[in-house]
């Protein structure tokens, strides 16, 4: 049995998440469509996280729009605690700053960064505006 976490007896869950599939799929959808990335990050999300890391312990290095229309933040841990999850909660924190009505996060790990790829937007039909995303990259160091 391969255990999914310390203490794990069963091996497996007790349900597939085929009843959320659709949402997935409706963002996936919008992924794909051509120029769903909003332009300039830098005027839409910059302001949005540097008042949330105000009270988050993150301290920005560095943010810039990469050639892909993402948008790639460098910032470096600086609470007390250095373990992955107090580092992703902060994370999860900052992404609710800007996050939109589908919202999508994979964190990986790359050599002592943590990073954190993101899909936000808004689609079709969920709002006044026009269907629109944003791509970033959160890289964190420091963290254990």
């Amino acid at each position: 049995m391969a255990r999914r976490w310390d203490g794990d007896e069963r091996g497996e869950g007790v349900a597939d998440a085929a009843a959320f599939a659709a949402g997935a799929e409706a963002l996936l959808d919008a992924m794909r469509a051509r120029n769903w990335v909003a332009e300039e990050p830098d005027a839409h999300l910059l302001p949005h996280l540097r008042r949330s890391l105000e009270s988050l312990p993150l301290e920005l290095l560095e943010a810039r729009t990469s050639g892909d229309g993402s948008f790639d933040v460098d910032l470096r841990w600086t609470g007390e605690r250095r373990r992955l999850g107090h580092a992703r909660a902060a994370v999860f924190a900052l992404v609710g700053s800007f996050a939109e009505s589908a919202t999508y996060v994979h964190q990986r790990s790359d050599d002592g960064v943590v990073r954190f790829e993101i899909v936000t937007g808004m689609l079709e039909g969920e709002s006044a505006f026009a269907p629109h995303g944003h791509t970033l990259r959160i890289g964190v160091a420091g963290i254990g």
